[in-house]
């Protein structure tokens, strides 16, 4: 509970790079997330590489019909969640992942934040291209992007909760 009621979104990183150890236990909690029926619809793109990742960025920015910005707030790590949309519950599938992922990189120490638009991503056609040059295969979708690195500072403390969250039926 301490690392969930932590967890904060990071758009402020350092430029220190990231441990290739600490993506891979980022991008292996997202692998252990439930799926529907076991299925295992998500792939997870881990980017290091700056100039894919400034690539992407574009992509992204290009998305909200912007090119002047980094969607990713200079975050050195974007890890792209995809899902094949063969499976019902493909949607649930990567958000989940993308949780687990968020949560993992807090208990690490790292800054993370869920970055959307991953679906116009990769429907694009350098996304696409990318996909086909990695030897990726599938009717996958975008379902969002988790861009890591260090933290700048100390997240915010969570806001209050509403307090008509949660009913409880005895």
């Amino acid at each position: 509970m301490k690392v969930i009621k932590e967890r904060r979104s990071c758009r402020s990183f350092t430029d220190e790079p990231v441990a290739m150890e600490l993506i891979e236990k980022v991008a292996e909690a997202g692998k252990y997330a439930p799926s529907g029926m076991g299925k295992q619809s998500p792939i997870i793109l881990a980017v290091s590489n700056k100039e894919l990742r400034d690539k992407m960025s574009l992509w992204n920015a290009r998305a909200m019909g912007k090119e002047d910005i980094d969607p990713f707030y200079g975050a050195p790590v974007v890890l792209t969640v995809l899902a094949d949309k063969s499976v019902p519950t493909y949607v649930y599938d990567g958000s989940v992942a993308i949780e687990n992922m968020l949560l993992e990189a807090q208990d690490l120490g790292l800054g993370a934040c869920w970055i959307h638009r991953a679906k116009q991503m990769f429907e694009s056609e350098e996304g696409r291209q990318l996909l086909a040059e990695l030897g990726i295969k599938g009717e996958l979708e975008g379902i969002g992007n988790v861009i890591l690195g260090h933290p700048k500072s100390a997240p915010a403390p969570a806001k209050e909760k509403k307090p008509d969250y949660i009913y409880y039926v005895e």
